[in-house]
Formats: structure tokens, C-alpha cells, sequence
């Protein structure tokens, strides 16, 4: 998978993007992040990327010029433009759903804006989707790309040493994980539960699988649609051992 961001702060996107499942891949040839200056495709000698808007207001707007020559770059480099990737509060909310769809395609283009945001017509004319990691306002879209980044790349079939592990991640089943636990059986007065110390694969799955859903339950009632009741009914209630915090 190719990965191309379009940032005026390159070097924050190389630093990050050197480290754990991310950096691994990189090294193994998984996966080709390039982070492209904006600033190298200005046209004046100050290498100005943005300015003031239209109609006033307080606040920069990132200029077309540079960002539609730095995506020409891209393309002219074999790398596709299917997937540009506009991260701004005012897309559709990043889920498991969407990473899981990105993580099959040849290749991704991650737009990163700044000050006011970019101006309307690259999103008119180049990007094909729009996505928010959350209702609330960062100063850049460079960390949102990088956590869609880390998200998807951890995907990829040889990222992850146990390709299983992320098949059982939060979400992926519609639901958030179940509790976890290791030596010792005891801590600070607290044991592991029986259950996961028996031997049951089946007993430990559907434990597993029961207290997935009562924590969904009661931390994410917003997505108690997604559970089904079957399962929830014919899960066992064993005991859970610790305490919800």
C-alpha cells in the first residue's frame, strides 16, 4: 500500500510514522509512507501556501495551487488519486466499518489542512471523501491522518506478528472488547475469574463474548443496536472477577 501526505509539516508525519506497526511495515516493505511539503509546490519565492479569505473573516485558507500541484505530483508519480482523503471535523465519523474498507486499497492520499481549512474547490474537484475522528477542533489534520493511518496499516495481512489480534480488536464485531487479564491470578485483592483459568475453550469464548456485550451496554448504549440478542441471551453469566472502572 502506497501512502501519500500532503502536509506543511512533513517531518512530524516521518517521526511518527517510524515507530511500532506502522514503522515495522515500512521496513518490511508493507507499506510506502512519503510526506510531500505543500510548501515545495508554491509558485513565489516565500513558498506562501495559504491566505486570507474571501469575504474577510479571521483565520488563513490554504490556497488550491499548491495542494492540486502536489496531487499532480502524486499521479505523476504512478500513485493513485482514487482515495484522497480530506480529514476535517466536518466529514463522516472514522469506525472500524470505514478502516476496514481503506485497508484494501492500493493506495491512500491524506490531506492535511490547517488555520481556517483549504479551499472549497479541492474538495470540489479532488477529494473523494471526507472523515472527522471526532466533534471536536484540532489545530492541523496531520495527527486525524495519522491515526487513520495507524488504524488502517495494522490491517494489512504480515503489519500485526498475530494477523488474529486485530480480527478480535474493539468494533470489528460491532461491539467494544471484553476484559483481559494476566499473571498474577491475584491483584490487590482482585482474581482473575475462574472461567479463564478452565481449560473451556467454549466457556472462555462465551464469557468472553458476554461481558464484550454488557460493556458495550453500559459504556456504548449507542451501539446496543448492533448486538444481537441472541447471542447476548444464550451467553453465560460467569463471574467476571475484577470491577468495571
Amino acid at each position: 500500500m502506497h501512502i501519500d501526505f500532503l502536509t506543511i509539516f512533513p517531518d512530524l508525519i516521518r517521526e511518527a510514522a517510524a515507530y511500532g506497526i506502522t514503522g515495522r511495515a515500512i521496513r518490511t516493505g508493507l507499506v510506502d509512507v512519503i510526506a510531500h511539503d505543500l510548501r515545495d509546490f508554491a509558485n513565489d519565492a516565500h513558498r506562501t501556501v495559504d491566505d486570507t479569505p474571501y469575504g474577510g473573516g479571521a483565520g488563513m485558507v490554504f490556497k488550491p495551487g499548491p495542494i492540486a500541484r502536489a496531487l499532480a505530483a502524486v499521479q505523476d508519480a504512478g500513485r493513485s488519486l482514487e482515495h484522497v482523503i480530506f480529514l476535517t471535523p466536518d466529514g463522516h465519523q472514522l469506525d472500524q466499518k470505514t478502516v476496514n474498507r481503506l485497508s484494501i486499497a492500493p493506495g491512500l492520499v491524506l490531506l492535511c489542512g490547517r488555520y481556517r481549512g483549504i479551499d472549497e474547490r479541492i474538495r470540489e474537484l479532488y477529494v473523494t471523501e471526507e472523515i472527522s475522528v471526532g466533534d471536536y477542533v484540532l489545530s492541523g489534520g496531520e495527527l486525524p491522518a495519522l491515526v487513520l493511518m495507524d488504524a488502517v496499516v495494522r490491517l494489512i495481512p504480515g503489519a500485526m506478528g498475530d494477523a488474529e489480534s486485530a480480527l478480535e480488536d474493539s468494533f470489528q464485531n460491532g461491539i467494544l472488547d471484553c476484559p483481559w487479564y494476566t499473571r498474577p491470578r491475584e491483584f490487590e485483592g482482585l482474581r482473575v475469574p475462574d472461567v479463564l483459568l478452565s481449560g473451556d475453550h467454549q466457556r472462555i469464548a462465551g464469557w468472553r463474548r458476554h461481558t464484550a456485550v454488557q460493556r458495550t451496554r453500559k459504556r456504548r448504549p449507542d451501539l446496543n443496536e448492533r448486538i444481537e440478542a441472541g447471542d447476548a441471551a444464550g451467553s453465560q453469566n460467569e463471574d467476571v472477577g475484577g470491577r468495571e472502572k
